[in-house]
């Protein structure tokens, strides 16, 4: 395993508006009782760093470099850098990277060479030419909307495998001809089990958030599917951490694989500012309240410990004006589903969560 060291570098698309929703916000409410809003800290937000690493030089897909330029992106992170660098292509790779660092991109671009093959517009393809496989069904479906725009202008067709979707609506897609496949371990195995999904074209599989599906117990479906791949495909490996388990994967599926770890990872959400408000008990909610009508964010995410503790506190928040949505282990996969539209389309700004 060779070790590669990458400069640090943070995300930040080109001409993003950093507060735009804040001014749309509806306004700020007299605080309640517990906490008084000049007890908050100022609105004003650290500057994102800009991206000091140009495009220019490195060697991306037409159709991939528009979709980016489409997007606002001048520059990338030291992640997507790392995995374009002298050397790589080809090449399989455990990449450390944290989320946020950029890395669906980033193992998008790595594997454009194995899906384009050196063409700008993809032709139909009898069976998939690359496989995503990541922990959760949010997401997987978050990989595959991020795919899409990235390989809109090459033609390619996405296709998600997810658990608590219709297996039979799938199956469909698949049979229509898809060239990047993007599913949890558990449905994907079932896909192959049933002859829905042939993998013997395969030219490179993605694990995203390795560490997390180990943690899952999905170690015999990996295993599994990526026995199912030729064993001539690439092999990419993304996770947070590298532990003792992640490192055994690696020996057993991926060949003389590079080891890249983006430096400054720890650094890497550094618009972002912690604070821990002290307050009583009884204060708690009204201290939720108040901060965020202080922040008039125009989503903010609050956690709590358990279903219950999100049942009641959504009732609450609701009852005091908030646009609230939940997501919690109970719910199915179709709430959560429209749990998370609501919030991308502004009819919700609150979500009130568990660990999910």
């Amino acid at each position: 395993v060779t070790p590669i060291q990458t400069a640090a570098f943070t995300l930040r698309p080109a001409n993003r508006r950093e507060d735009s929703a804040r001014n749309k916000g509806a306004g700020r409410p007299g605080c309640n009782r517990g906490m008084k809003c000049r007890d908050w800290p100022s609105r004003a937000h650290m500057a994102r760093p800009l991206l000091e690493t140009k495009m220019d030089h490195l060697n991306i897909a037409a159709p991939l470099l528009a979709a980016l330029s489409t997007r606002g992106y001048e520059t990338l992170t030291a992640v997507q850098e790392a995995v374009l660098a002298d050397g790589t292509e080809g090449r399989d790779m455990l990449v450390s990277a944290q989320t946020g660092s950029g890395k669906t991109v980033a193992f998008g671009l790595a594997i454009a060479p194995e899906i384009l093959g050196g063409s700008d517009r993809l032709l139909y393809a009898d069976t998939p030419l690359a496989l995503v496989i990541a922990p959760t069904r949010e997401l997987a479906q978050q990989v595959a909307r991020e795919l899409e725009w990235l390989y809109a202008a090459a033609g390619a067709k996405i296709a998600t495998c997810v658990g608590g979707m219709d297996y039979r609506a799938e199956k469909r897609v698949l049979d229509r001809g898809a060239h990047i496949v993007v599913g949890t371990p558990g449905r994907l195995r079932d896909h192959i089990e049933r002859k829905s999904l042939d993998l013997s074209g395969i030219h490179a599989v993605v694990l995203d958030e390795a560490d997390e599906m180990l943690d899952l117990g999905f170690a015999d479906d990996l295993e599994f599917i990526l026995a199912a791949a030729p064993d001539s495909r690439r092999t990419l490996m993304f996770s947070a951490t590298v532990p003792q388990e992640i490192a055994k994967l690696a020996q057993t599926f991926q060949k003389d694989a590079l080891r890249i770890a983006a430096q400054g990872e720890p650094r890497q959400h550094t618009d972002i500012e912690y604070r821990a408000p002290s307050v009583a008990v009884r204060d708690r909610e009204h201290a939720i309240f108040n901060a965020l009508r202080y922040y008039e964010a125009q989503t903010a995410i609050v956690f709590c410990k358990t279903r219950a503790n999100v049942s009641h506190l959504m009732a609450r928040m609701g009852n005091r004006g908030f646009q609230v949505v939940a997501l919690s282990g109970e719910l199915s996969q179709q709430e959560r589903t429209h749990a998370l539209q609501a919030l991308r389309d502004g009819r919700a700004r609150v979500c009130i969560a568990t660990d999910v």
